[in-house]
């Protein structure tokens, strides 16, 4: 029987309620673990009185997850995606780009990584090259994006499947 894994990285997500909200995400997606990176904001092993603004507003969206889905904060994200490969993940960046796939017609492998990034900018050109997809959702209205929480909820659901 094959293993299936699920790891998620949030690479540079300037918000701190969209990572709470990515974590309770990916306790409903049943998300093995969650890896941070850059300046994403972590949460926090302190008791809520002596939490930062940031961590309170993480803590509130995550309510709860942020202390029961496992998470890691990692320094270098090109390592991280290195060591990935080598244990066999097949890396995803869920990004809109000239070279993406519609995430309806995108088929993932046992152990998959999904990377979201940084709102407005996306995930940088150097990691998406270390990528062994890029996978996109497509967008019918007037605007280009979905808010990076809500894009997990959708792409993660159908990584699930």
């Amino acid at each position: 029987m094959k293993e299936k894994k699920f790891y998620l990285i949030l690479h540079r997500v300037r918000s701190a309620y969209n990572v709470g909200s990515m974590f309770r995400s990916a306790d409903g997606i049943g998300v093995d673990k969650i890896f941070i990176t850059g300046f994403t904001q972590a949460p926090s092993k302190k008791e809520y009185a002596l939490q930062s603004k940031a961590e309170k507003m993480l803590s509130k969206t995550a309510l709860g997850a942020d202390k029961y889905v496992p998470w890691e904060k990692v320094q270098n994200l090109g390592k991280l995606i290195e060591k990935l490969k080598k244990e066999n993940f097949q890396i995803i960046a869920l990004e809109q780009n000239e070279n993406s796939v519609d995430y309806r017609k995108f088929k993932p492998k046992d152990k998959i990584v999904l990377i979201v990034g940084n709102e407005p900018r996306g995930i940088d050109k150097r990691i998406l090259k270390k990528c062994d997809i890029i996978m996109e959702l497509p967008m019918r209205g007037q605007k280009q994006s979905l808010n990076v929480a809500v894009a997990l909820g959708v792409a993660g659901y159908k990584l699930t499947e």
